[in-house]
C-alpha cells in the first residue's frame, strides 16, 4: 500500500495529547501505512521542541516525534515540482487579495504534486488552492 494521505501538524499534535480525538485516532491507526508528512511540518514540530524548556513533557514529545513519527513516516521535501506549484498558485491567489502563509502553500504544494489527499484540522487555510484534496479527521 502506498501514500495516500500527508498529515499536518495540527494532526500530529492532536496524536501528542495525552487523549487525542477519538477519530483522528481511528483514522490515524487505520491509515498508519499511508501516511507521509512535509519536511515544513517536520521543521513545524522541531521548533515547537525546541522552544519547550526541558521537561518530561518536552522528552515525552520528542520520543512520540522520532519514535512514532520520524522512523515511521516518509518526509517529503519541497522539490522543484512544489515550488513550481506553489509559486503559480502563490501569484494566482495573490492576484485575486489572497494571500496564503508561505509554509501552508509549501504544504499545499508538496501534497497537490504528488496527489495525496492533505490531512488538516485547518481547512479554510488550504481550501482557495486549486486541486488540492483536503480532509479533517476530526470532522468525520
Amino acid at each position: 500500500m502506498g501514500l495516500t494521505y500527508l498529515v499536518d501538524t495540527s494532526i500530529i499534535s492532536e496524536m501528542m495529547r495525552p487523549k487525542p480525538d477519538a477519530d483522528v485516532q481511528a483514522n490515524w491507526q487505520q491509515h498508519y501505512a499511508e501516511i507521509g508528512i512535509t519536511a515544513v511540518t517536520w521543521h513545524e514540530l522541531l521548533t515547537g521542541i525546541n522552544l519547550m524548556p526541558a521537561s518530561k513533557r518536552r522528552s515525552a514529545f520528542e520520543a512520540f516525534l522520532f519514535h512514532s513519527v520520524h522512523n515511521s513516516f516518509p518526509i517529503l521535501p519541497y522539490d522543484n515540482d512544489a515550488a513550481q506549484w506553489h509559486a503559480h498558485e502563490r501569484a494566482r491567489l495573490t492576484q485575486i487579495g489572497n494571500k496564503p502563509s508561505f509554509p501552508d502553500g509549501q504544504i499545499a504544494a508538496i501534497a497537490a504534486t504528488n496527489n495525496l489527499t492533505l490531512v488538516t484540522r485547518n481547512i479554510s487555510d488550504f481550501s482557495d488552492f486549486n486541486e488540492l484534496q483536503l480532509k479533517n479527521w476530526f470532522d468525520t
